[in-house]
């Protein structure tokens, strides 16, 4: 058996010193049933085009994600071309290995490097505006371009440049314990949100019960301002108004319940 580390480093065809000629170990791959040595000799093809898939893999640090994620990845690709490519259609491996391997690596950041959700048009935009300041970008003395530049340098409209620019560093979601730039007294973001204000919701339902109080005999009223305004016992309430305790607390629960009846038709 062949074993494609005993080829040549290069070869007069390739583009990079790290493209191996490794053809005729693909034809053999090809003639192979399914089986051991088969898969031995995938296995001598994807380790002399490692060095290819590092090479790629090295082209996207710097991005948020750390080099070694980046090596593995990159590895999952090449392992894929190794393993789908097909010598007689022509073509050389490189040609087939380095899209799929590339791939492999952006479909990486774009399913697994967003703190949140972000659409696919989203994400788009934010790789076109970021090659877009790269190609804009010389050399550090160069000024970063602005939006028009952008715009007219892409074919983009300029609301779209902003979308994009407005993704170009959101991998990562902020601690809302995060302090905001500038606070010298520990505000962090959290203190910027709002909150649900309960005392709205009982606005909304002193302001719902008012007009079905109004429609109450005065005994009823009296009995639930003494209840729950005065936080009157059912006991003192049924002296003060010579009834029995055992009647006072009918009358609350009866009360009550109409009260419910009538805010509940009315909110349908």
């Amino acid at each position: 058996m062949t074993s494609a580390r005993a080829h040549p480093r290069t070869h007069p065809k390739h583009a990079h010193d790290d493209a191996p000629d490794t053809s005729a170990d693909f034809r053999r791959i090809a003639d192979l049933p399914d089986g051991q040595e088969k898969e031995i000799l995938r296995q001598d093809v994807v380790r002399a085009w490692m060095p290819m898939a590092e090479r790629i893999a090295s082209q996207f640090r710097n991005r948020g994600e750390s080099s070694e994620d980046l090596r593995q990845v990159a590895m999952v690709g090449l392992v894929k071309a190794v393993k789908r490519y097909e010598p007689d259609r022509g073509s050389a491996f490189e040609s087939y290995a380095v899209p799929t391997v590339v791939g492999e690596v952006k479909r990486h950041f774009r399913d697994h490097m967003w703190g949140l959700h972000v659409p696919r048009r989203v994400q788009e935009l934010r790789n076109r505006v970021r090659t877009a300041i790269q190609e804009l970008t010389r050399s550090p003395d160069d000024r970063s371009p602005s939006v028009k530049d952008i715009a007219r340098h892409t074919g983009m409209t300029e609301e779209d440049v902003l979308v994009g620019m407005e993704a170009l560093d959101s991998f990562r979601t902020l601690s809302l314990d995060a302090a905001l730039r500038g606070a010298d007294d520990g505000y962090a973001l959290v203190d910027t949100l709002g909150s649900t204000e309960s005392s709205y919701e009982r606005v909304v339902q002193r302001e719902s019960l008012k007009p079905c109080l109004r429609r109450l005999p005065a005994r009823e009223r009296e009995i639930l301002y003494l209840r729950f305004f005065c936080d009157e016992t059912q006991s003192r309430i049924a002296d003060r108004l010579g009834i029995s305790q055992m009647h006072v607390s009918r009358l609350i629960n009866r009360t009550c319940a109409r009260l419910g009846q009538e805010v509940g038709a009315r909110a349908a």
